[in-house]
């Protein structure tokens, strides 16, 4: 049955005057589950990085090179997996819970689909990874880490559904414990893989994607539980729905390009600096993987966001979804400024957590660190703008434009733009641009420019109300 009535609408109090007001607190249960899921996933991001830290320099400079460069590549197919959370918070909000569990099959089933893909990138690492001219000792650990990663990449994207079904439905707390354990076990995975039994970098991709696999099994178990089984009918799913499948491919992946223009841009610009030396190659890693700590716990906000303008659009109100949308983006907002800036003040003492190895780079590398962490301040600040204004275009369905003003932002500004103010005539990866020679310093500034137009350009559309 569907229901058309204001008494769906998420996050709505009436005050004594009759008035419908924001429930604040309900944001709150809805959002803090989600912010400590992705509050674990950078405690994650960080514990990988202190292990291959004990490795040694090259080993950092090599994860920095490939760390955005994997996202990229799993957030932009796994648009089809995020995507489902649009599809299940719409419906949820129109009263329509099976259609909401149908959506996660169709999910795993283009997650499916996805599987060569991943199979033929992660067996052709050695040739893609030489395109980039790294030393030979870099070259060879990013290669040791790639093929693992890419294996698993059809698991996470099918990770991805599954949180969506349950983000959208406002069951967050079970996306936050499924988190944790991922989190736990890949701990115990990385110290055993990686150093008792000696596999290096290739045990961290290994413990990363095993971690994941787990993750699946526990959301799979939850989903086909009695109580879903009940309410949603998920045990009646699994007949491939043809329509919707090609309609999560259809919307999926230009979700994937908005959601992976910026990180395209910061994959070539983490690549460029690898490539100017191993220092500002490890520093930049070191600093991004510090401030994963403001960045990842806003895409929980975001999230959100997504579920709170999903649920008021299912309900047919399009101004509450405005209202509701707004608060998550000044959220995501403040606590990226707040956090970030903590981290600049205490870089000092963090950096050389992260920094373990012996050779002697070492205090090079957290010197830069530590002024790189004041520029991450003004970056993750637009770039927390940027996050919540994206997920809340989700939930309207708002995708393509805002994807293209993305992709042509970072493909057409940024990557020329760090490439020319990052290196000095002759060292580039490329001939014909102008090379302005400003180092590590140039690139962080052409990320910080670029950051600013994107999240102006799509707050705009969302406040305009485009699409």
């Amino acid at each position: 049955m569907t229901y058309h009535t204001e008494s769906l609408l998420p996050a709505a109090r009436v005050d004594v005057q009759g008035k419908r007001r924001v429930d604040y607190r309900g944001i709150l249960l809805l959002a803090f589950p989600l912010f400590l899921s992705s509050g674990v996933q950078a405690i994650l991001n960080l514990t990988d990085s202190w292990f291959i830290g004990r490795l040694s320099t090259d080993a950092i400079a090599a994860m920095g090179a490939l760390y955005f460069l994997i996202l990229v590549l799993f957030i932009l197919f796994g648009g089809v997996g995020m995507y489902v959370q649009t599809l299940v918070a719409q419906a949820y909000g129109e009263g329509k819970s099976h259609q909401a569990a149908q959506a996660v099959g169709a999910g795993c089933w283009s997650a499916l689909l996805l599987t060569p893909l991943f199979v033929l990138l992660a067996f052709s690492g050695t040739e893609l990874l030489r395109l980039f001219q790294f030393s030979p000792a870099v070259e060879q650990l990013a290669i040791d880490y790639w093929t693992p990663r890419l294996l698993g990449l059809a698991i996470a994207i099918t990770n991805l559904g599954l949180t969506a079904f349950f983000n959208g439905i406002g069951k967050t707390t079970i996306t936050l414990w499924v988190s944790i354990a991922i989190a736990l076990l890949n701990v115990v995975l990385n110290e055993g893989l990686m150093f008792q039994l000696g596999m290096g970098m290739a045990g961290a991709a290994w413990a990363t994607t095993l971690s994941l696999m787990a993750g699946m099994v526990l959301f799979l178990c939850v989903f086909l539980g009695r109580k879903m089984r009940h309410d949603f009918q998920s045990h009646q799913i699994w007949k491939p729905q043809w329509s919707m499948i090609r309609y999560l491919f259809a919307s999926g992946i230009p979700l994937g390009f908005l959601m992976t223009a910026d990180l395209t841009g910061i994959a070539f610009f983490q690549i460029m600096q690898v490539k100017l030396g191993v220092v500002p190659g490890a520093a930049t890693q070191v600093v991004m993987m510090l401030t994963s700590t403001a960045y990842m716990p806003t895409l929980g906000i975001a999230q959100a966001g997504t579920t709170l303008v999903g649920q008021s659009i299912g309900a047919g109100n399009r101004r509450w979804a405005k209202r509701l949308g707004n608060v998550a983006i000044a959220l995501c907002v403040i606590y990226a400024i707040v956090v970030n800036v903590l981290l600049a003040l205490n870089g000092q003492w963090l950096v050389p957590l992260f920094v373990t190895t012996t050779d002697g780079q070492v205090e090079a590398v957290i010197a830069l660190s530590q002024t790189l962490l004041w520029l991450a301040v003004a970056y993750n600040a637009f770039n927390a703008l940027n996050i919540g204004s994206a997920f809340c275009l989700q939930g309207t369905s708002d995708i393509r434009m805002p994807s293209l003003i993305a992709v042509l932002l970072s493909w057409l500004g940024f990557v020329p733009l760090t490439h020319i103010l990052t290196f000095a005539q002759g060292e580039g990866l490329v001939n014909g641009l102008p090379q302005l020679g400003l180092g590590v310093f140039g690139g962080w500034t052409a990320a910080i420019l670029f950051t600013l137009v994107l999240s102006a350009s799509l707050f705009w559309r969302w406040r305009s109300g485009g699409g």
